[in-house]
């Protein structure tokens, strides 16, 4: 199925000042944001899910760690190679971000935590057994970071589902971290 990618001229009115601010914030409109702005809200509502994960209490490494760790677990390309990106850009270390495209376990303790607790939370839907919230908190984390977590999981839930659905092709700024499941 064919899914439209709309830009700031052509998108539906309600969408365009969504594009508009993704186009400054970014530097451009991803296909992503192309692809939702068919559905204003789901375009304004996972923009204000990823602003407010922004403003979360998890560390930068960490909010990146939970955004790949979903993406990889719910096998988006896509958002593999996007965050991937940004990550790196973030200065997260190539070999953590190496170790979380593949899905496997990190050697620094507080990030594996992070990686353990939101592949659980994607692979169990949410049911997560009591020992391994206890094992995040024993890291160093709090409640309040569990709960930043399912956020991050369910800002990239929307983006994840749309791509699948829609088949987002990879904008050139993400070809370099290109993904496959």
């Amino acid at each position: 199925m064919d899914f439209r990618l709309y830009d700031e001229s052509d998108a539906p009115e309600a969408a365009r000042p969504q594009l508009e601010a993704a186009k400054k914030r970014m530097g451009f409109i991803t296909t992503l944001n192309g692809v939702m702005a068919e559905s204003p809200e789901l375009l304004a509502g996972y923009n204000a899910l990823a602003e407010q994960f922004g403003k979360s209490s998890l560390p930068l490494r960490a909010k990146q760690v939970v955004l790949i760790t979903a993406s990889v677990e719910n096998g988006c390309e896509y958002c593999v190679a996007a965050h991937s990106t940004l990550a790196l850009k973030a200065r997260v270390p190539a070999e953590v971000v190496e170790a979380l495209r593949a899905g496997k376990p990190l050697q620094d303790s507080e990030l594996e935590a992070v990686r353990r607790l939101t592949q659980l939370v994607v692979a169990r839907r949410g049911w997560v057994e009591d020992a391994e919230i206890e094992a995040f908190l024993a890291a160093g984390y709090t409640r309040r970071h569990v709960f930043d977590v399912v956020l991050g999981v369910g800002m990239k839930t929307l983006s994840n589902y749309t791509n699948h659905i829609a088949h987002t092709p990879l904008d050139p700024a993400w070809q370099d971290q290109e993904w496959t499941r």
